[in-house]
């Protein structure tokens, strides 16, 4: 189930304290998933929504609405190992360098990164 942890921290390895969040699902309370987080040198924290309150979890739900929507419902898969480079693929490519998010004034989520990471450069 967690067999790829390690790839978003090989993309963006953990140089800072940062916040996991995530809403009570049984497979981020469990104990496989809790020991991967702590594995991270107290570097990160888990966070969990307040039972019964979907708005603390709000930006996740929204990244998996579009997900199913603009993609996951478009295709069929065979077998799971076929869903989840699928998947991989369109979180890497499409959402993460292509898609321009409202929240982020239209700008895609590398393009705010890169902004982010300059203006530290510049001050």
């Amino acid at each position: 189930m967690f067999l790829d942890h390690d790839a978003a921290v090989e993309n963006r390895p953990i140089n800072k304290k940062l916040i996991f969040h995530s809403d009570r699902g049984s497979q981020y309370a469990s104990t496989i998933f809790r020991n991967i987080l702590k594995s991270y040198n107290k570097h990160v924290k888990q966070s969990m929504s307040r039972k019964g309150n979907c708005w603390d979890n709000a930006v996740a739900e929204s990244f998996f609405k579009s997900l199913k929507v603009e993609w996951i419902y478009k295709n069929h898969y065979n077998v799971y190992s076929d869903a989840e480079i699928s998947i991989f693929k369109w979180i890497e490519t499409c959402y993460n360098r292509n898609r321009r998010h409202s929240a982020l004034n239209y700008k895609t989520i590398n393009e705010l990164e890169l902004e982010i990471n300059n203006q530290k450069l510049a001050a």
